[in-house]
This record gives structure tokens, sequence and C-alpha cells, in this order.
């Protein structure tokens, strides 16, 4: 999220310093699975998952990079009829603002991801558009660019204020400096509430830890989807000569915790049995833990202050940020310019929780 900004509010014309605790991506991107897609069920996740995927498509070109996409689909396997129903009625408004995603049978989506048992599944949604890509590597990309549109990049420089006056930014303590700015974009994921505090501007974002594990190498189908159980929230794709695989963990509470633990594969192993039994002979290499930036509806929030002049935030999208990303920075750019944004991200704004929030069904 934040060399995106950088990237597009420099790329405008506009003067840009992006502070970063540690190094770039050293906090939740890195640790993302990497999954890219425009299959939700909300409209606004929809045209920002579009877009994003537009983005990635041509980031060879603009910003310039080699980001490693794999186009071989995002496929959602269902065994709950009102997860079909659910799916149903979110491909018809894919398939009307211009994603390629279609229900399948059984049959075809064991045919397109061959290591999955069909036991118990009744349909399932897939999109061949989607895909996956490095995280590292668009950040890198981002990041190259906006510095040589002339943006600057500080690292190990963490933020310990911001100064308001009269409801007006006037400043950012770091570590180091005062650094003067009347506008501030808040793109901290995870520590988003905490930076928000400090602005006086309540963001309620929570971490929450989700674990990753690769497998050693075997004989990967080629051409294997992005594939999520879509009822255990089990999914895998590849990774190098092995796969990546995860899973959500119900048990697992808020805070900042990233130590790599066992306590979850029970889960795991339980779900890879049922869903994909080939697995089980594969032994996992390695893996790591990252941290989900959690809102209260699993929407992310978007938008600017009220209250405090110029303060804005990207934050709480609950797994889905990454892919995101593209489109976010230049809503940011266009909010920061005061133009139209590129998608009306005004639905997102934190201030809904005040009345009627807004789910996302398509998350895992």
């Amino acid at each position: 999220m934040g060399v995106s900004t950088a990237f597009h509010l420099a790329e405008a014309g506009v003067g840009v310093v992006l502070l970063e605790r540690d190094t770039l991506a050293s906090g939740s991107t890195s640790r993302a699975a990497g999954g890219v897609r425009a299959q939700f069920s909300d409209p606004v996740n929809i045209s920002l998952g579009l877009r994003s995927l537009e983005a990635f498509e041509r980031f060879g070109t603009r910003p310039g990079a080699e980001i490693d996409l794999r186009q071989h689909g995002y496929l959602f396997l269902l065994d709950n009829p009102a997860d079909v129903e659910a799916f149903t009625r979110s491909v018809s408004l894919q398939n009307s603002m211009g994603v390629p995603s279609r229900m399948i049978s059984v049959s075809e989506a064991c045919a397109l991801s061959p290591l999955v048992s069909g036991e118990g599944l009744i349909a399932a949604a897939y999109s061949p558009r989607d895909g996956h890509c490095t995280p590292e590597a668009v950040v890198q990309g981002y990041a190259a660019a906006a510095r040589r549109l002339g943006a600057t990049i500080r690292q190990h420089c963490a933020v310990t204020g911001i100064t308001v006056t009269d409801g007006r930014i006037v400043g950012i303590s770091t570590e180091q400096d005062f650094i003067p700015a009347s506008v501030v974009v808040c793109t901290a994921g995870a520590w988003s509430a905490s930076v928000g505090e400090m602005a006086g501007v309540s963001l309620p974002v929570k971490p929450l830890r989700r674990q990753i594990r690769v497998t050693e190498p075997f004989g990967v189908p080629p051409g294997l989807p992005m594939t999520i159980d879509f009822g255990s929230t089990f999914y895998f794709h590849p990774e190098g000569a092995g796969l990546l695989i995860g899973m959500s963990d119900p048990d697992q509470e808020y805070g900042f915790d990233l130590r790599v633990s066992d306590e979850w594969l029970e889960r795991l192993g339980i779900a890879v049995a049922r869903r994909a039994p080939a697995l089980g002979d594969v032994g996992l290499a390695h893996g790591w833990a990252g941290l989900y930036e959690i809102s209260p509806d699993h929407n992310a929030i978007v938008g600017e202050s009220p209250h405090v002049s110029r303060f804005l935030y990207a934050g709480g999208f609950s797994g889905h940020g990454f892919l995101q990303g593209p489109a976010i920075g230049e809503v940011l750019r266009d909010l920061v310019l005061g133009h139209t944004p590129v998608v009306d991200v005004s639905a997102l704004d934190v201030r809904r929780f005040a009345g009627t929030v807004r789910p996302e069904h398509n998350i895992v």
C-alpha cells in the first residue's frame, strides 16, 4: 500500500516521503500468499481487484519490474448449498463488471486441480484471469519507480508521533527528526490503529496471526490454480517445486504474534486428508507467520478523517490487501489531490461502523 501510493503520487508530480519502520516489505507483505483475484461478493472489492489485476498484468512496463505473475486462475471449492447460492450470485455480479468467472462442476474442478478429491463437493467457482505473483517483487518494483520519479523512501525510520494543531496536521516525528507535512497517508497495515492514535483518529484494525507452510518439492501438476476449499479455508498454490499451503485457525487470538508453531497443523492435516489426500505423503520444508489486518466486517477501511484535516488511511483489508494494493494506491493519490477516485470507495469510510457494515463473503 505504501509504495503503491508513493509511486502514484510521485508519478502525479507530488513530493512524497515514505517512512518505513524496518525495511520495505518486512511487515505483512513479504509474508502474504501472493494471490491476486477479482472474485469477490462486494462490488467495490470486485472493482479494486479487477483494476489491480490490470495493473499486475502490465507491471513489466508500468512501473517496470518482473513480478512472476502466474495467471492460472482461482478455484473455490464449495460443499455447502448456501455457499453455492452466494457464489452463484457473486459470479453473476462479477460477470456484469467484466470478470470472466464462472460456476463449474465438481468434475471440472478436479480436472483443473488434479490434487483435489471431489468427495463432498457440490460445485465450484473459477476465474482463469486470477492467479498469484511475488509480493516482494511488487514492492521493490513500485519503490524503484517511485525513487526514479523523485520520491524519498526512508527505511529504519519509525514514526513516533503526528503533530496536529487546530485540527490540521503540522508534521511527523520520527526516531531521527521532525518532518514538516500537511498531509499524512496511513498505510500501516496491522499497525494502523496505533498510527491513527498518534493523530487522534480511531481506526478499528486488529492484528491476527496466519501461518503458511511450503512443502518439499514433488511433481506439482502444471498450471495448477490457486485452490481454496472454502468450507475449511484450506488453500494451496505452486511455490517453486512444491506447494504453498495455508488455512485459518479459529482458535487464534488477536495480537502481534509472529511465532511459527504447530498447534494448527492437526486441523490442517484433517483438511488435507479430506480435500487433497495425495498431499498427505508430501513433507513440509519450511514455513512462516504473518499478520492479517482485521476490520470489524472483514472489509477495508479507506478514506479521510473528517476531524483531522488531511489524514488519509487505508487498512483493515483482512487478507486481500496485497492484491488490492495497485488500485488503492491510485485511490489514495486521487483523494490526496482532491480528484474523483478511480474507484468509488466512499462505502469503505470508517464512519460506516456507526451504521450498517458491509461484510465480504469471499474471504478465507
